[in-house]
């Protein structure tokens, strides 16, 4: 199996697909401005105590206050307040953390009104992202991710992941951190740290140690509450760290500024493999390049059509995922119904793994598959959807069929689950119902490409349209687009792009930023 990362990187958003076999199987796309990311810390403010749900809301600088429950405090809530009064008393000198006390753990029956107090500083790390109504869930027991380690301040524990399965080399590694690390700090040992040398396992505990000591340097420096002493890094290089793996073949970035991000890091943690970031420069969207926007328009929405005529229909709601399987025209007299039913809940199974990692659906989902009487046939699609779910990171849970013939999964929840809309809003009428004549379109991007260059100044534009528009105006011994290209200059570049309606249009310049040239008052 081949697997291709590739990022798009626009002025407002960036979004990132991983392929599989040049299928899509994860796309995260979110705004540049995004904030509240899963990993962030803040010096915060409690606002609300809640004795009867043994929790507090805390402000971290959101619309809605984040929720920190009593549990999530950590055991070693009292070492972090009493080290974060000594940092705070001198904004000159820092006080060193290897000094730092560690006090006895907390009581796991106690309640938060004996901890914690209103306008009370607390520092704090978001464990998950707003979701609808909610604000963000925080933790105050604080780690900093790296690729092999997981470094935790006032814990002096070093754990390994229990999926290394040889004693010898969770020996090894256990003991190999325990000579290596600072004091005062606990550390997780990663999955794929199994059989890395000592030079690389200290090169990042040495970089994950220093963002702690950064993140404590910001707070003695600032005195505004809630303020940010740690991001995480960029969402691209996050995603990269917990997928990477030796198997890729290519990672396609059509911006230069994250190239040298994901190069510098790619560079660090696998300098072999340097060489698979590369640097996208075609005028072809790099989506469109790659056969990605056709597959995220036809693998979202409501329904989703896989082999054969059979589809899903997905709904979300405020409390679960609810999947219904149907057979569509789907029939093979050869099978029999029994037949039919098993063949089209396999390939159910199959694409539904996709879609709960494509779309990040967590929660609760609901799977109402075709009924089937045979137990045996019952037990290989549960076991087909197990197997299927070996790939999703994120923890999960899958029951067998119950006797309604619904499955049930459990998936963890961080971030609102993906929701692409791919029905397109008119771009000419703006959702009004009546539009100038289709038969004018190209006379009006003539008089927007006459205003850009004649009045603007614009010397090299891209425009970017349908590709059926596309083909409309290069078509011809002298096409349209030559005959532009004559009166306007050469700067003029058509550019056929699959994310556009049928009569929408973009202008880029050369720095291919967005040039705003919609003019929703002529529709009126």
């Amino acid at each position: 199996m081949t697997s291709e990362v590739v990022i798009d990187v626009q002025q407002n958003e960036i979004s990132i697909a991983l392929l599989e076999d040049k299928n899509l199987v994860e796309y995260q796309s979110e705004p540049r401005s995004a904030s509240f990311s899963v990993g962030n810390i803040y010096v915060a403010k409690v606002r609300k105590l809640m004795a009867g749900l043994n929790a507090s809301f805390v402000d971290v600088g959101y619309e809605r206050d984040a929720f920190l429950h009593y549990l999530d405090l950590g055991g070693q809530f009292n070492s972090y307040e009493k080290y974060l009064k000594q940092v705070q008393s001198d904004r000159k000198k820092l006080y060193p953390f290897s000094k730092a006390t560690r006090l006895p753990e907390m009581k796991k029956d106690g309640t938060i009104t004996g901890v914690l107090e209103k306008e009370k500083e607390v520092l704090v790390q978001i464990v998950k992202e707003p979701i609808s109504t909610k604000g963000p869930r925080l933790t105050a027991e604080l780690s900093f991710a790296g690729r092999f380690l997981v470094l935790i301040p006032f814990n002096d524990k070093v754990s390994v992941s229990t999926k290394i399965k040889s004693g010898e080399e969770r020996a090894r590694l256990k003991q190999l951190i325990q000579s290596i690390k600072p004091k005062n700090v606990g550390v997780i040992v990663r999955t794929v740290a199994e059989g890395k040398r000592v030079a690389e396992l200290d090169s990042e505990l040495k970089i994950l140690y220093k963002r702690w000591e950064d993140a404590i340097t910001k707070v003695q420096k600032t005195q505004n509450r809630p303020q940010l002493v740690y991001e995480e890094t960029s969402r691209v290089v996050a995603l990269l760290r917990d997928l990477f793996n030796p198997s890729y073949e290519n990672i396609y970035i059509n911006d230069e500024q994250v190239f040298n991000e994901v190069k510098e890091y790619v560079t660090l943690i696998a300098p072999e493999k340097a060489g698979i970031v590369k640097l996208y420069s075609g005028n072809v969207p790099i989506f469109d390049n790659f056969n990605i926007t056709k597959q995220i328009k036809s693998s979202f929405g409501k329904t989703v059509n896989y082999k054969h005529g059979a589809y899903l229909i997905i709904e979300h709601t405020e409390a679960m995922h609810v999947v219904d399987v149907n057979s569509g025209n789907r029939i093979k007299a050869e099978k029999g119904q029994e037949g039919n039913a098993l063949e089209v809940n396999l390939g159910a199974a199959d694409e539904l793994a996709r879609q709960l990692r494509l779309r990040d659906m967590g929660g609760i989902i609901i799977v109402d598959f075709i009924d089937m009487n045979l137990a045996e046939d019952r037990q290989m699609l549960y076991e087909r959807m197990c197997k299927n779910m070996q790939k999703d990171r994120a923890r999960h849970n899958i029951l067998p069929l119950s006797k309604f013939g619904l499955m049930q999964i459990t998936r963890q929840r961080v971030r609102p689950a993906m929701d692409v809309n791919v029905e397109e809003t008119c771009p000419t009428c703006f959702g009004k119902g009546t539009i100038k004549s289709s038969f004018l379109f190209t006379d009006q991007l003539e008089r927007k490409i006459d205003r850009l260059v004649n009045k603007i100044g614009v010397k090299t534009l891209y425009l970017h349209v349908h590709p059926y528009v596309a083909a409309y105006i290069n078509q011809g011994f002298i096409s349209m687009k030559r005959r532009w290209q004559l009166k306007y200059g050469l700067g003029v570049h058509i550019i056929p792009s699959q994310k556009m309606g049928f009569l929408q249009y973009e202008f880029f310049d050369k720095k291919k930023q967005l040039i705003d040239m919609r003019e929703e008052q002529e529709a009126k």
